[in-house]
């Protein structure tokens, strides 16, 4: 239901992992830093009072808040306690529950979007943060039972606008934050035995409703980056010239879903598993990095808009990566991306859609795309004035290009293939608008023929296209007399484009 949003959950997210989270060796300094950073992050703290009782220091009423371009964020704590341990920590505990209020403006962007306003109930029962160290290097230790996070519609919410809730148990974790001033090297490690996210919301106005349930087991995570004040991260190119950068890895185990959502009184019920999964990201003026994978997932969906009961997809193994240079180079920087899809399945009333006789095999199918190369930037991706500049320009220069591999399998067919080439930037007539290549690729394809046979029989495809075919992959390639193979090399060389040895151009 497009009215729901779920993004704001990143900031209580936030708000969960930094709460009382900055430490010193009194109580007053912990206090005092945790302001400085909220502050840094451009936030605003206050508090009725800040009382010594003994060895801890009572800090009541306080509040935070943010707001800019039109959205804001307020939170209400009655009470946090800092207390002083004698041995130059200082436990961290406050109150078990507390309420935050989140508005978010509708998007001018995005058609028949509306605004939020989540009120927000956080519940951290017996949550503790013990904090060790100096001004200058902050470590400190978290763990508790659990941590709830319940969002539901605010006061003027519309009436579109559903409630969910986010459940982490058994947390632990630790941080170590560095620096003086606004600018700080943070270095976390965290780790949740499971997480369980439950939801509903209703839409009478479109005749709609959903419900929704995942859980998630042995969540875990680390990140080090060297963190910059709300002010110089306004300008990202900036930023990250200023030293800006941040690195982190996550991953999960078991996965479960359940979504089932009714439209018009017409019901659709998705649910699906997965066995585990992981997520990297990286970021720094030289490169940026983003990557994730999963195994075994499988989905079953029913609903009243599929031609038969149930629709059923899985796999074995999901990744993808991308590596990429963002800032000009002197030198030829690495790129790599990787597209990988293994154990690919759908159920037997798919296949029979346009297979009914079982004409085909129904083996799982793959596609594996990895690459790897060298490319000099002449732009920071980052600087909008140098991108808008450019026009159709490339921002940089493409040196080298490695096809570590390439598999394609479907219906008892294959093609494989693996090949390197490096590329003359000076020379850009011999293949106009594109740099000389040099270098050569492998491929090998099994079973096309036999695919190309059954698919004619099966009337979809026509004869004279499929003969076709045959005669153009023949110019290329070179077919094994005794099986259904074919190989051909493709080769870049003496400014020309050959074919298992035969020039082309």
């Amino acid at each position: 239901m497009k009215h729901w949003k779920l993004a704001s959950s990143t900031a209580v997210l936030a708000l969960l992992t930094g709460t009382g989270a900055f430490a010193d060796v009194t109580p007053e300094e912990v206090w005092q830093n945790w302001q400085d950073m909220s502050t840094s992050a451009g936030q605003t703290v206050t508090s009725t009072s800040a009382e010594r009782d003994g060895d801890t220091l009572v800090v009541s009423g306080v509040t935070i808040s943010y707001e800019k371009d039109g959205t804001s964020f307020t939170s209400a704590i009655d009470q946090i306690d800092f207390a002083d341990n004698g041995d130059g920590s200082v436990d961290v505990t406050s109150s078990d529950s507390y309420q935050m209020a989140l508005k978010i403006p509708a998007s001018a962007e995005i058609e028949g979007d509306m605004p939020s306003d989540l009120k927000i109930t956080v519940t951290q029962p017996e949550m503790v943060v013990t904090a060790s160290g100096t001004v200058d290097a902050l470590s400190y230790e978290f763990e508790g039972p659990s941590v709830t996070a319940k969002f539901e519609p605010g006061d003027t919410a519309a009436a579109a606008q559903g409630s969910f809730e986010v459940a982490l148990t058994d947390l632990s974790g630790k941080y170590l934050v560095e620096g003086d001033g606004e600018a700080k090297k943070i270095t976390s490690d965290f780790a949740a035995k499971s997480v369980k996210i439950s939801g509903s919301g209703k839409d009478a106005a479109a005749k709609s409703d959903a419900t929704f349930s995942a859980t998630i087991a042995d969540v875990a995570g680390n990140t080090n980056g060297n963190f910059l004040g709300a002010a110089e991260m306004v300008d990202m190119a900036k930023a990250l010239q200023s030293g800006f950068a941040v690195n982190g890895n996550f991953s999960h185990g078991a996965m479960t879903v359940d979504l089932a959502v009714t439209e018009d009184g017409k019901p659709t019920k998705i649910t699906g598993a997965s066995e585990g999964g992981d997520m990297s990201v990286a970021m720094d003026a030289t490169h940026l990095q983003f990557g994730a994978g999963g195994k075994a997932l499988n989905l079953t969906i029913a609903s009243a808009d599929i031609p038969f009961p149930e629709l059923k997809l899985g796999y074995k193994e999901a990744a993808f990566n991308l590596l990429m240079p963002v800032g000009k180079t002197d030198a030829p920087a690495d790129f790599a991306m990787l597209t990988k899809l293994v154990g690919f399945t759908v159920s037997d009333e798919v296949w029979g859609m346009f297979d009914p006789a079982g004409s085909l095999p129904h083996d799982p199918a793959t596609v594996i795309i990895d690459t790897k190369g060298k490319v000099t930037m002449t732009t920071d991706l980052f600087d909008e004035a140098a991108m808008a500049a450019l026009g159709d320009a490339p921002p940089g220069d493409l040196n080298a290009l490695d096809v570590t591999e390439l598999k394609a399998s479907v219906a008892g067919a294959e093609l494989t293939g693996a090949g390197a080439f490096t590329f003359d930037n000076t020379d850009k007539t011999t293949f106009p608008g594109v740099p000389l290549p040099t270098g050569k690729m492998d491929l090998k394809l099994t079973g096309g023929n036999t695919l190309l046979d059954k698919l004619v029989a099966m009337g979809l495809l026509p004869q004279d296209q499929a003969m076709g075919f045959k005669m153009m992959v023949s110019m290329f390639a070179n077919s094994a007399a005794d099986k259904d193979e074919m190989t051909s090399t493709l080769e870049f060389k003496d400014k020309g484009f050959y074919a298992n040895g035969q020039k082309l151009q």
